[in-house]
């Protein structure tokens, strides 16, 4: 496409102009150096974040009764909201909820194996609260449908119970006491996501009968059907419609019944760090452009030292094409190695710095029973975005250098051969 003698006149100008070659490449190394880490960094927060938010389902959402307060149909406010079982069989049915779980807490547990002993947290649900709080089980089984109807006295702990009162035992089929009750130990499990894991759950009617609870429930934890925010609210607003018209209290009395809507928290999350990568793009973008409009600068500069060798050029018969490709050639080459050095190292930092935070995060989880907790996660840049960059960086270079390549082909021949 070229002929050689262009290429050994580039290098043997850059040769000559090593100082200057180098602040411009350098203007431009750092411009692509900098855009990588602004986008590794951003997609570090995001993907941190996100694996925080997947501790639980995306899409769950709690509900929990409190009390009035506003006057409903000629009842005074302060009225007791109760959940029963009766409104787990409303909820598991209502159009768009998927998964569905009712919670009775029992305080003041005391679980003991032995010699064994420790005051834990137990939670008596339904079968479908692994799916809505993504429990992992490790050994054995969940709760399950025959727990429930049975009212099995079955127990799944969590992995730092399990740690503590059975140390290197295998637990299933073993019989731990809460509260001096016995129950049968059938699984063992992690809190998705989480460091801690001193829950244990019981089938929710072995604790209602067990520890007097009745038909009494606490609180709900569900999974809806929604992927956009609109779905999510109007599936919420069919829920909390449906209860209060069972239990009589105004749909806007929020301490009536309370509720946390994950998706609502998750889709506004997202759309923050959406907003931060454009801001993240327009800043590193930003600061490329200064690079190339300094390559572009020293290109004038470059045109105005060689007027006479130009005009020389032109007066043997050199054409405005040919000027105009070795002005381009020579911007190109500088700003796309430059590029590329500063791809390279912004890339490699990143990877560094994420080998560093994944150690950091398996030793986390290695002290926490499997399970890490960090909000900066692969900061990496995808290899799209790379290329992109890079092909950006050889559009950039030829723009660059078009300006003083036009204005070089213009000097007429007479006029180049008078400047001093």
């Amino acid at each position: 496409m070229f002929d050689i003698d262009k290429w050994y006149e580039i290098i043997a100008t850059i040769r000559k102009n090593k100082m200057r070659t180098f602040l411009t490449g350098f203007s431009v190394a750092w411009g692509i150096f900098m855009l990588m880490i602004l986008l590794g960094a951003g997609n570090g927060l995001s993907n941190g974040v996100s694996q925080n938010f997947m501790r639980d389902a995306v899409n769950a959402m709690w509900l929990w009764s409190g009390r009035t307060s506003i006057p409903y149909q000629g009842m005074q406010e302060g009225r007791q909201i109760r959940f029963t079982n009766a409104d787990y069989e409303i909820l598991k049915d209502l159009e768009g909820i998927e998964y569905t779980s009712g919670r009775y807490y029992i305080g003041g547990n005391i679980f003991s194996y032995g010699k064994e002993h420790g005051e834990y947290t137990a939670i008596t649900c339904h079968p479908e609260l692994k799916e809505v709080e993504s429990l992992d089980i490790v050994e054995g089984r969940f709760v399950n449908e025959v727990d429930i109807t049975k009212t099995r006295k079955s127990v799944v702990l969590g992995k730092d119970i399990s740690d503590a009162l059975f140390k290197e035992k295998d637990p299933i089929g073993e019989y731990i006491r809460v509260n001096n009750i016995p129950f049968k130990v059938v699984g063992v499990c992690k809190e998705g996501g989480g460091t801690r894991h001193r829950n244990a759950y019981i089938p929710v009617t072995t604790g209602q009968k067990v520890f007097n609870g009745s038909n009494r429930l606490h609180n709900f934890a569900l999974t809806i059907n929604a992927e956009t925010l609109e779905e999510s609210q109007a599936i919420e607003a069919r829920v909390r419609e449906t209860l209060a018209r069972k239990h009589k209290f105004d749909v806007t009395d929020e301490s009536a019944m309370g509720s946390y809507n994950k998706l609502e928290d998750v889709i506004q999350t997202m759309k923050i760090f959406q907003a931060i990568d454009i801001f993240i793009w327009i800043i590193g973008i930003g600061t490329l452009i200064a690079g190339v409009v300094g390559v572009s600068n020293i290109m004038l500069i470059v045109v105005k030292e060689r007027t006479k060798e130009i005009g020389i050029r032109k007066a043997i018969g050199a054409s405005p094409s040919s000027v105009i490709v070795l002005i381009l050639m020579e911007s190109v080459i500088i700003t796309t190695i430059a590029g590329y050095i500063g791809l390279v190292l912004g890339t490699g930092l990143m990877e560094g710095v994420n080998f560093f935070v994944e150690q950091q995060f398996a030793a986390s989880a290695a002290s926490n029973g499997g399970q890490g907790e960090t909000f900066f996660r692969n900061p990496t840049v995808d290899i799209d975005v790379a290329l992109m960059a890079t092909g950006l960086l050889v559009v950039a270079g030829a723009l660059a250098g078009y300006i003083p390549a036009k204005r070089a082909a213009r000097i007429k021949p007479i006029v180049a051969l008078r400047d001093e």
